[in-house]
C-alpha cells in the first residue's frame, strides 16, 4: 500500500466529481414534494434521523439543520444503534428520516426502517433505489439519483437541507437569521 490512487481510480473519481452538479440538480427537483411534506410534518415536536457508515454524519447534519432553523428537537443516530435508546421514543407522532442508499448497509438499514414502521413512526426514506419493501413500510419515499459511493452523502444532504428549510418557512421562522446562532465562531 503506497497511499496513492491508481491512475484508473483517480480518473473514475474525477469523473464522478464532474457528475456531482448533475446529481445535486436532480435531487433539487424534490423541492415541490418536500414543500408538501414539510406542511405535513411541521407540527412535529421531535425528529429522528438514521444513517449508517459514511451516511451517519449526514443524519447528524440533517438533524442539526432542522434544529437550527425550525427550532424542532431532532437527533441524528447511527441506525445500527437505534435499539439503544431512540426506539423507545418512536410513536405515530415522530417522523424518522432514514438514509437508505443502495450500498452494503442497505438490507440492515431496511430492517431498521421496518422496526420504526412497526412502532408507528412516520418513516421518511431517502433512497437512490426505491422498491416495494421501502414503499410498503415508509410514510414517504424520496428518491435521489444514484451517485458514486463517496459522493452519495452530498446528494443525500440535499433533500435534508431542503426539508429543514421548508419546515422552517412553514413554521414562520427566520431562516436567514436563526435565533441564538452565531454567524461566526470566535475563540478567546
Amino acid at each position: 500500500m503506497t497511499g496513492r490512487l491508481k491512475r484508473s481510480e483517480a480518473k473514475r473519481l474525477t469523473e464522478d466529481l464532474l457528475h456531482l452538479p448533475q446529481w445535486v440538480e436532480e435531487a433539487l427537483k424534490l423541492e415541490g414534494e418536500l414543500e408538501i411534506l414539510a406542511r405535513e410534518l411541521s407540527g412535529a415536536s421531535d425528529f429522528l434521523y438514521l444513517g449508517r457508515g459514511i451516511n451517519y454524519p449526514i443524519a447528524l447534519e440533517g438533524a442539526l439543520k432542522l434544529k437550527e432553523i425550525s427550532y424542532i428537537h431532532a437527533e441524528g443516530y447511527p441506525a445500527g444503534e437505534m435499539k439503544h435508546g431512540p426506539i423507545a421514543l418512536i410513536d405515530e407522532q415522530m417522523p424518522v428520516v432514514v438514509l437508505l442508499p443502495k450500498d452494503r448497509y442497505f438490507h440492515k438499514t431496511l430492517g431498521n426502517l421496518k422496526e420504526v414502521e412497526s412502532r408507528g413512526g412516520k418513516v421518511i426514506a431517502v433512497t437512490d433505489q426505491a422498491d416495494g419493501a421501502i414503499e410498503a413500510a415508509a410514510y414517504r419515499v424520496l428518491t435521489i439519483p444514484r451517485a458514486s459511493y463517496f459522493l452519495t452523502p452530498i446528494v443525500l444532504a440535499t433533500p435534508l437541507q431542503l426539508l429543514a428549510y421548508e419546515i422552517a418557512v412553514h413554521r414562520g421562522t427566520d431562516v436567514d437569521q436563526p435565533r441564538n446562532l452565531a454567524k461566526s465562531v470566535t475563540v478567546e
